[in-house]
């Protein structure tokens, strides 16, 4: 239960339906398993048969997912709690972010979003391209967060709401920042090892500086953040030409592009716009860029 908490404790609430929206996720904890996982545990598979989904580590480490029962099971060995961060990310937010896909009839998205005064982007990109490290300095510089790699949006108006959890940052991040306050925030947060063998610091966004969303943001557009440096101020946003904008969001979201509501909420989206952002000399100047589209 302290993995959910971590997960979801002292979250703002993000309402975008009333009422008919609840579900049920059972936590099971069995013995220690035999096997052991010093390097941490293998990624888990997953599968789809009979309307269920499952992810699966090993025959003691998996979820159970029924969407038209609106139910999960989760269910892990008492030593994989030494693998908190896998056990919370891959087994225990997964159930929720599929039940809330599938009995809600979202699109799930893997990107960043930030808004103002209830308008929000996605920042989307490459792995690198520095969408974690424009997100916190969206947030230094008095924007709201709504999520750093996991949007989910009603097709109806576009409204998207996410879990303002955690930043993940690299260690190079911090030469950005020029607040001792927000660097000892930053510096003293825990390290995880993504399953890329990056180590990166998991930022509380509820434990620090700025906000997380507090209401469901209705999308304006999306911006591809680029690791391509702009030579001047004014050539950091480059609009993108329709067949540009489509392609780019087919090719970097091949879950959600195979969803019922994708085909509507693509249409709306290119009715809204995509940019590229490439980056400046610093990223407060990509958080002035993106003000722009947000006035």
């Amino acid at each position: 239960m302290g993995l959910v908490e971590a997960a979801y404790g002292g979250l703002p609430p993000q309402t975008l339906l009333a009422g008919g929206n609840d579900f049920h996720i059972e936590l099971r904890l069995s013995p220690r398993n035999t096997r052991r996982y010093p390097n941490g545990p293998p990624a888990p598979r997953i599968s789809s048969k009979r309307g269920g989904v499952f992810a699966v580590i090993d025959d003691s480490n998996r979820v159970v997912i029924e969407p038209a029962r609106r139910c999960a099971r989760v269910m892990a060995s008492e030593d994989m709690l030494r693998h908190a961060y896998h056990l919370r990310y891959e087994l225990i937010e997964f159930a929720v972010f599929v039940l809330a896909t599938r009995g809600v009839g979202l699109v799930p998205l893997h990107a960043a979003c930030i808004g103002q005064d209830g308008r929000g982007l996605l920042l989307l990109g490459d792995s690198g391209s520095g969408k974690s490290t424009l997100a916190l300095h969206c947030l230094l510089q008095g924007l709201d967060v709504l999520s750093e790699d996991a949007v989910f949006v009603r097709t109806a108006g576009l409204r998207a709401v996410g879990v303002p959890n955690y930043l993940h940052l690299r260690a190079d991040a911090l030469r950005y920042v020029g607040d001792d306050v927000a660097r000892s925030w930053i510096s003293q947060a825990p390290v995880v090892r993504r399953r890329s063998g990056v180590e990166k610091f998991e930022v509380d966004l509820r434990k620090g500086h700025g906000r997380p969303a507090g209401t469901p943001l209705e999308l304006i557009g999306a911006v591809f953040v680029s690791a391509r440096s702009a030579s001047r101020h004014d050539e950091m946003l480059v609009p993108l030409r329709e067949h540009e904008f489509s392609g780019l969001l087919k090719a970097g979201q091949p879950n959600a592009s195979s969803q019922p509501g994708w085909e509507c909420f693509l249409r709306q989206l290119l009715d809204r716009g995509g940019h590229a952002l490439r980056r400046g000399p610093h990223p407060d100047d990509s958080v002035d860029a993106l003000r722009q589209l947000l006035a």
